[in-house]
């Protein structure tokens, strides 16, 4: 199965590089580049770098590189035909396939989703106008929610009835169990899975419907508070985060993703205007949770009661922050209020929290000291016990000594005391990263560049064609593979033809160059390269010499200087442009072999 070649170049060229990536990582305009932060490897400089009129990326850093259906594919872990249909539907292009039998599981996948974005429609506008939905919309109403927010998540409502969606969608029933949606009972009838509940639809990143989470009204016997779709072909709660379809971009530009426990503590965030806020669907955060969003954002604050996991979940915290360059804080939410309630009643209040956010570490101590009695020898004696339990499951032997020294501070102990006996703490486990604190967007940093006049040359071939073209040769090149870039560039149409047509290390080296800028001079470029041209001529011709009888040696000779004399004339700016149009013939000239 396969996609039609036509489409594919439809797609490729309708999508917007640029505006892509920045879905997944904050990118900063350097000259005619987009810069930002690899989200392939954990990086403190901007070594990602993008040119948008070629369509394509590259890392100085990890090698990773590729156009815009490459960073799809890696990004949201698909293949080809996978990235390609993301970016069609992104684009409004519809595909024709090679295969009419789109293979199996890939038929599967569409049906699922479609009978899922079927049923959110379907329970969404049952909310809106049924009868018997209103006092779920009285329920809504109450938790502050307005018809706007109802209409921008999508809530639905579930009616009581056994099977009203498995009639109304009218699909086959297998599809509806597989994706979540019924059930078979035990007399082989369809029964829904969903019933008498509010449904909060569950996007995942690309912004398909896959799953639900539901809640029962007040009063409801349904002992069953919370209910969640059940994992599926398309849904996995512990790689799935609510709201990420629509606070990534936010996320992106603030550098910053927020999350917390429940739909409509996001939705609330987004009414306090910090739409950055994404929740978790039913099970605690994970290291999936925490890969996902490191493509997104370098700080995530938890906006949760983060001490409730207790000493196992912050060890985990610590070993997150260090394998994906992550900086873990706490919001300083008030005590036993939920993040939706305060952002209906106090929105400023809410931003304040997320903005004084807490290192997660200094959280924690702050707990156990905010609690502790300091106003005794004995209080703070154990105050200090206590809070360098918490300090030691720290790995950086550095972070627990700034924080030794609060605790020293706090309870008037001698910070040696508390590094020896019973205080001196552990190595922790190796180190695999440097958390970065705070760190806001791209530093960028220069890029790695051979500045060698071929190189130069080659950077202008990329970057605009029209500079060089006409006055480069092959025989100006005397590296091999700088050669092999020449020769692909100059005998094929376009740049993309020009990588696929060149070996290998010559493809990867185009990559590079169509990703740097380039402010050398044509000129002065041409000047370097024909004068590092004529040097290697200069060597050929000297080892002619050494056999060359009294005549040819004499010929020789004259030449020679007649060289030297022009590549006198390329170092002075007044005569360079005429030592180039005498030096560039008479080595074009030279013999074939000496090439």
């Amino acid at each position: 199965m396969g996609i039609v070649d036509e489409d594919i170049v439809r797609v490729r060229e309708s999508a917007d590089i640029v505006s892509v990536i920045s879905d997944h990582l904050q990118l900063k305009r350097v000259g005619r580049r987009w810069v930002g932060l690899c989200p392939f490897h954990a990086e403190k400089s901007g070594s990602f770098s993008v040119n948008q009129e070629q369509g394509l990326y590259y890392c100085f850093g990890c090698g990773a590189k590729g156009d815009v259906i490459t960073f799809v594919r890696e990004i949201e872990h698909t293949d080809f035909v996978g990235a390609v249909e993301f970016l069609a539907g992104k684009s409004g292009i519809v595909l024709t396939y090679t295969d009419r039998d789109e293979g199996e599981g890939r038929k599967k996948r569409t049906r699922l989703l479609d009978a899922m974005a079927q049923a959110v429609d379907w329970y969404h506008e049952r909310l809106l106008s049924a009868p018997d939905a209103a006092t779920a919309r009285g329920y809504l109403r109450s938790r502050g929610l307005s018809g706007d927010e109802v209409r921008a998540y999508k809530i639905g409502w579930a009616p009581e009835g056994w099977d009203e969606l498995s009639k109304a969608l009218k699909g086959p029933d297998d599809v509806l169990v597989d994706a979540g949606l019924a059930r078979i009972n035990r007399v082989g009838r369809t029964n829904d899975v969903f019933r008498g509940r509010v449904l909060f639809p569950i996007f995942d990143a690309k912004g398909d419907a896959v799953a639900f989470g539901g809640r029962v009204l007040p009063g409801s016997d349904d002992p069953a508070k919370y209910k969640n779709s059940a994992e599926s072909a398309i849904y996995a709660k512990s790689k799935v985060l609510y709201g990420l379809n629509w606070a990534k971009g936010a996320i992106v530009a603030a550098d910053e993703a927020i999350v917390c426990e429940g739909y409509t503590d996001v939705i609330g965030f987004a009414a306090a205007g910090v739409p950055r806020a994404v929740a978790t669907c039913g099970t605690a955060l994970t290291e999936e949770h925490f890969r996902t969003l490191k493509s997104f954002a370098r700080r995530v604050v938890l906006a949760f009661d983060a001490d409730a996991a207790g000493q196992n979940a912050a060890a985990r915290f610590y070993e997150w922050e260090r394998a994906y360059d992550i900086d873990v804080a706490v919001a300083a939410l008030p005590a036993g209020v939920d993040p939706a309630d305060l952002a209906r009643a106090d929105p400023e209040a809410l931003a304040a929290a997320v903005a004084d956010a807490t290192p997660f570490l200094g959280f924690r101590l702050n707990r156990v000291l905010d609690a502790a009695s300091l106003v005794s020898p004995e209080g703070r004696a154990r105050a200090a016990e206590a809070a360098m339990v918490v300090i030691n499951e720290h790995p950086s032997e550095l972070v627990r000594d700034q924080y030794l020294m609060e605790v020293a501070s706090r309870c008037r102990i001698d910070p040696d005391k508390l590094r020896s006996g019973t205080f001196v703490a552990p190595a922790g486990p190796p180190q695999r990263g440097k958390a970065v604190p705070n760190q806001r967007g791209p530093q960028v940093r220069p890029m790695a560049r051979r500045d060698s006049p071929e190189i130069e040359a080659l950077r202008l071939l990329v970057s605009d064609p029209s500079t060089m073209a006409d006055t480069l040769d092959g025989m100006l090149f005397g590296d091999d593979l700088n050669y092999s870039v020449y020769q692909a560039l100059t005998s094929t149409p376009t740049l993309r033809d020009a990588m696929e047509a060149a070996d290998p290390a010559a493809s990867d080296l185009l990559q590079r160059l169509a990703v740097e800028d380039t402010e050398a001079d044509p000129a002065d470029v041409m000047a370097r390269l024909v004068e590092e041209a004529a040097r290697r001529e200069l060597v050929i011709i000297q080892s002619e010499v050494v056999s060359a009888d009294e005549s040819m040696m004499f010929e020789r000779s004259a030449e020679m200087a007649w060289v030297k004399l022009r590549m006198e004339e390329l170092r002075e700016p007044s005569t360079a442009a005429q030592a180039v149009e005498q030096l560039l013939p008479w080595l074009v000239e030279r013999p074939q072999e000496n090439r």
